[in-house]
């Protein structure tokens, strides 16, 4: 990343703060965009907030329907190579 600019802003009286446009066209933070608000020993960091909560495994098995017969281990591997394969034009 270039090196940091010196950029100044003011906190409104309802506590809003504007970003200055350079940084939001960077960042690619269009209005809506939602942030997170972090204090740090430094100051405050704004991260881009994560389209969705994060998710394991056990939480989310077997939301998806599925009819027919189950797949091996075998069948599911061969079908990711020959993806792979198809999508990055190698046989």
């Amino acid at each position: 990343m270039p090196k940091a600019e010196k950029l100044e802003t003011t906190v409104s009286t309802k506590g809003q703060v504007i970003l200055p446009k350079a940084i939001r066209q960077r960042r690619q933070w269009e209005a809506g965009t939602r942030l997170i608000v972090e204090e740090t020993p430094e100051g405050v960091l704004l991260k881009r907030a994560p389209a969705f909560e994060p998710s394991e495994p056990k939480n989310v098995f077997g939301s998806l329907g599925f009819s027919g017969e189950p797949k091996s281990l075998e069948d599911m591997k061969a079908a990711v190579l020959t993806e792979a394969r198809r999508r990055h034009g190698r046989n």
